[in-house]
C-alpha cells in the first residue's frame, strides 16, 4: 500500500542510521537481526552510520543510544532485541527515559502488522519509539521477522523523503525547534 504513496517527482534523501543489537548471546558473526536491518536500510539507499551490539544491561544500552543521540551525524537509531518480558529484556527501560517525545503510533502500527503474522503473541512485545535531541529512535523485537515487519511495514516508508502524505525525513530539519 505505501509503495503507491511514493512521489517519484521528489528526490530521495538518504539518512544516517545506527543499528544496535541488544543481546547477551549475539556476536558480530551471528547477529542476524542487526545484520538484516543494516542490509535493508542500505539497500533502501540510506547510510549505515554505525552498527554495534550491547548486552542486556540498562547502562550499556542507554550509554550507546545516548552517544548516538549526541552525534550530529546520526539521524536515526534502530535497536533490535530486549523488548520482551523476561528479566533480561530491558531495552524500553534503558531507552524510554531518553525520549523527549514518544512516537505512540509506531508501537500501535507495529502491533497491528505483527498481529497479522503472529496473532495474539504480539502482546509479548514492548516495541517503542521516540524522539531525543533531534534523533528518531525505534526499538523493535530481536527476531529477524519482527525486524522485517518494522522495516518493510513502517520504517522504510517513514524514512523515505518521497512518501506521501508525510514522512519523518521532511520533519528532520524542524525536530529541534523551540
Amino acid at each position: 500500500m505505501s509503495q503507491d504513496r511514493i512521489d517519484e517527482s521528489r528526490s530521495f534523501i538518504p539518512v544516517r542510521i545506527a543499528v544496535l543489537t541488544v543481546s547477551d548471546t549475539r556476536t558480530e558473526k551471528d547477529d542476524k537481526s542487526g545484520t538484516l536491518l543494516a542490509k535493508m536500510l542500505t539497500e533502501a539507499g540510506h547510510e549505515l552510520a554505525e552498527q554495534a551490539i550491547a548486552r542486556d544491561e540498562v547502562g550499556e544500552i542507554r550509554e550507546k543510544v545516548a552517544a548516538w543521540i549526541a552525534d550530529e551525524t546520526v539521524d536515526v537509531v534502530i535497536t533490535t532485541g530486549g523488548t520482551g518480558f523476561t528479566g533480561r529484556d530491558v531495552t524500553p527501560e534503558a531507552v524510554e527515559p531518553l525520549f523527549e517525545k514518544r512516537i505512540e503510533g509506531f508501537s500501535a502500527l507495529f502491533h497491528m502488522l505483527s498481529y497479522e503474522k503472529v496473532g495474539t503473541s504480539t502482546i509479548q512485545s514492548r516495541a517503542t519509539a521516540g524522539l531525543a535531541g533531534g534523533t528518531l529512535i525505534f526499538c523493535v523485537p530481536g527476531s529477524p521477522g519482527a525486524c522485517k515487519d518494522a522495516w518493510n511495514g513502517i520504517l522504510q516508508w517513514q524514512l523515505d523523503s518521497r512518501h506521501r502524505p508525510c514522512n519523518f525525513v521532511e520533519l528532520m530539519p524542524r525536530l529541534m525547534e523551540k
